[in-house]
């Protein structure tokens, strides 16, 4: 079974007559030439991550999903043999303009900023300008990370940064709407008006375990700064964005008012408009790029040839190699989530911002990929289903539909997982019920999704193939829960 992060879906429903009228965009023909006419196959292979055993795998149109999922545009570009093979939009970029989207509208990548920033910091490393282990405080001028007892033995480092093993506090950050005062950067840190997040701090002692910190990639934002000696946004731009051809992209928070005719805009799950249109995320390297999916699909393929020898333009292989070398026992590398080993190692990483949800994937050998990007608060169900059909129709050797194997659960011993299970800081839970002996599970404001036992304690859901692990009591009693195997919750 495949393990996936974990996303939470409203299933909903409305007419929308524009979906097929607003597909726009191009299939590149593998010899040049003119764009091929028949629709990508993959177009309409969408299916869930896992199917039970004996069950007929269903089969649906992107059309159909985005109906489903009430996601009004969305924007996909296909990897394969090392170039870009599909560019295309669906659906509409702005619903009260009835805009439609094309391969060039803007999406807010979210938190697939994160590794792109990253291949900043590296950058600066392999310059002699930042240090990869070294105490980040030693790069850092103005504000320091504070001295506590947990970093007396061990500091917090880049590495720990980008691997999200620094201890760090503050998971996500919800952005700014239009008009809002923008906070500095230390006031972020901070946590101090008109920033509307927590301080960052450490709350463990670095190197010591997983703790995915959109706070931890602000302290590395000023880093990078501080060893550049130049606005985080603009060096950004210089060492990573052009180098990678990624032409239609930017760092720039707010955006700049000559992109806005571009730009997709948010939309909520009920598909009403992010207010404003859009947030502002002037946490730059965890939230803030704006980008089509053929730059970031520019950007995978870099990766990809710079890991062959091939390209140096912003790493050199060395550097590659330790980007794309998980750390001990998290499947994360130097910004990137990594799964699989050799010909079947991907890198990969998702993003959710208000209104916006994506999802980059490629394989580091194999010169395939696929970018994701929508503008509606359920996409990352609808993008993962993309990534499965494109995974399907390219024939990956792994990311497809799988087979389930399920075991038999009575009422009681199902009955010990209920209840409610608490994310530290993260603003939200998850709620286990009980009915007619089958055990479900809502996280947030999700819809609910039944969970079927794959052993006594461990779960899947079909839809994502999401896992979902109880940690039970001396009295069977379930105290805890790891979900996607990085997301921990306490039972109230």
């Amino acid at each position: 079974m495949t393990i996936r992060k974990a996303q939470s879906s409203i299933l909903l429903g409305r007419p929308t007559t524009w979906l097929l009228a607003g597909a726009l965009g191009i299939t590149i023909g593998a010899c040049g030439g003119p764009p091929v006419v028949e629709p990508p196959a993959f177009e309409s292979q969408l299916a869930p991550a896992v199917t039970l055993p004996g069950e007929d795998t269903p089969s649906w149109s992107i059309e159909e999903r985005m109906e489903h999922y009430d996601v009004p545009g969305v924007s996909i570009a296909v990897i394969d043999e090392g170039r870009i093979v599909v560019a295309k939009g669906y659906g509409l970029a702005d619903l009260a303009e009835e805009r439609a989207v094309t391969a060039t509208t803007l999406f807010q990548a979210a938190s697939i900023s994160k590794p792109v920033a990253g291949l900043g910091a590296l950058r600066l490393v392999e310059e002699g300008r930042l240090s990869l282990d070294g105490p980040v405080n030693e790069a850092l001028v103005g504000w320091q990370v504070p001295d506590s007892e947990l970093t007396r033995d061990s500091a917090v480092s880049l590495r720990g940064l980008l691997t999200h093993t620094a201890g760090m506090t503050v998971w996500g950050f919800p952005g700014y709407p239009r008009g809002a005062e923008l906070p500095t950067v230390e006031q972020i840190l901070d946590g101090v008006a008109p920033a509307n997040t927590d301080p960052v701090r450490v709350w463990r002692d670095p190197g010591t375990g997983f703790r995915y910190s959109g706070g931890g990639y602000t302290v590395m934002q000023k880093a990078v700064e501080d060893a550049a000696g130049r606005p985080f946004a603009e060096y950004v731009a210089d060492a990573v964005l052009d180098p990678a051809g990624m032409s239609e992209s930017t760092f720039a928070q707010p955006l700049p008012q000559e992109r806005w005719s571009r730009a997709a805009r948010g939309h909520r799950g009920d598909g009403a408009e992010v207010e404003g249109e859009w947030h502002r995320y002037p946490e730059l390297a965890a939230a803030g790029l704006w980008t089509t999916p053929s730059d970031l699909a520019r950007l995978a393929i870099e990766v990809q040839q710079s890991l062959a020898g091939e390209s140096n333009r912003i790493l050199s292989r060395e550097m590659t190699e330790a980007l794309l070398t998980p750390e001990p026992h998290i499947g994360w590398g130097l910004g990137f989530e990594l799964r699989g080993e050799g010909e079947e190692q991907v890198f990969l990483h998702t993003g959710s911002n208000a209104g916006f949800k994506s999802s980059l994937v490629a394989y580091a050998r194999r010169g395939q990929g696929v970018v994701v990007m929508t503008n509606g608060d359920q996409g990352a169900s609808l993008a993962a289903e993309i990534v499965r059909a494109v995974a399907s129709a390219y024939q990956w050797p792994t990311l497809r539909t799988e087979v389930g194997d399920t075991i038999s659960l009575g009422p009681i011993e199902l009955a010990a997982f209920v209840g409610t299970y608490e994310v530290p800081e993260a603003g939200w839970d998850i709620r286990v019920t009980l009915r007619s002996n089958r055990l479900y599970a809502r996280s947030g404001s999700g819809s609910r999704s039944r969970l079927y036992p794959a052993s006594p304690t461990r779960f899947f859901r079909v839809e994502d193939g999401v896992w979902i692990e109880f940690w039970t009591g001396p009295d069977g009693q379930a105290q805890s829960l790891v979900l996607a195997d990085e997301i921990y919750a306490q039972r109230r």
